[in-house]
């Protein structure tokens, strides 16, 4: 894994346009950073490298880059792979300041297990990453939430759940769901079927208990 607390050593780029097809070919992944407003910043780098770079910051772990003498503290904001070979083909970096708060996506992780799962229902999970805001010192690689609440049918865990730390504002709905214990297909059918036919079966002694009647209130002759 990438150690990305040390500093991350860039390139300039003045390759665009039709360029970047080759840089790509020769394993160089192109970049722009983002600054302040200013005019944005054109970089390079080896694909290895920044393919782990990205797999250990993800969108929410600040980075420190250097592009010959300058030095930026920055945040990835989009990461885009090709949808076939899955090989990075651009990254979007934004500068940031250390006094600042930043926006940031930031990682789910449901801790434990579900007691739902231990009696073979099913974890719809629907939720993997929440947006926040912090200033950079503070921006966690993580949040969490247990799933212990996570026991019988419609049971959900919701963003509100979350363990937040301080100094962290959650930006998402607190209401959005993260996981949930659904009925399966198969179980609605079932309850249908059990309904259904506990409807007939109703159905059925109100017509003994009227047919019943109406004997009992034969005239005589």
């Amino acid at each position: 894994m990438a150690n990305i607390d040390a500093p991350i050593k860039l390139e300039q780029r003045t390759v665009l346009g039709k360029g970047l097809g080759q840089l790509r070919h020769d394993g160089v992944v192109p970049a722009v950073i983002h600054n302040h407003g200013q005019e944005s910043i054109h970089v390079m780098g080896p694909e290895i490298e920044l393919v782990k770079v990205y797999q250990a910051a993800g969108k929410h772990h600040p980075l420190n880059l250097e592009v010959g003498t300058d030095k930026y503290l920055a945040l990835i904001k989009d990461a885009h792979f090709d949808p076939v070979k899955r090989r990075l083909q651009h990254l979007v970096f934004q500068a940031i300041k250390q006094d600042e708060t930043v926006e940031a996506e930031v990682p789910i992780r449901i801790d434990g297990d579900a007691p739902a799962e231990k009696v073979g229902l099913i974890i719809l999970h629907q939720l993997d990453a929440v947006e926040i805001e912090a200033l950079p010192k503070n921006l966690p690689d993580e949040l969490v939430v247990s799933a212990e609440t996570l026991a019988e049918l419609h049971d959900k865990i919701t963003v509100a759940d979350l363990q937040v730390p301080a100094g962290v504002t959650v930006l998402t709905d607190a209401e959005h769901p993260i996981a949930t214990v659904p009925e399966s297909r198969a179980m609605a059918a079932e309850e249908a079927e059990a309904e259904e036919a506990e409807g007939e079966a109703e159905e059925g002694a109100e017509g003994e208990t009227a047919e019943g009647g109406e004997g009992e209130d034969a005239p005589k002759e």
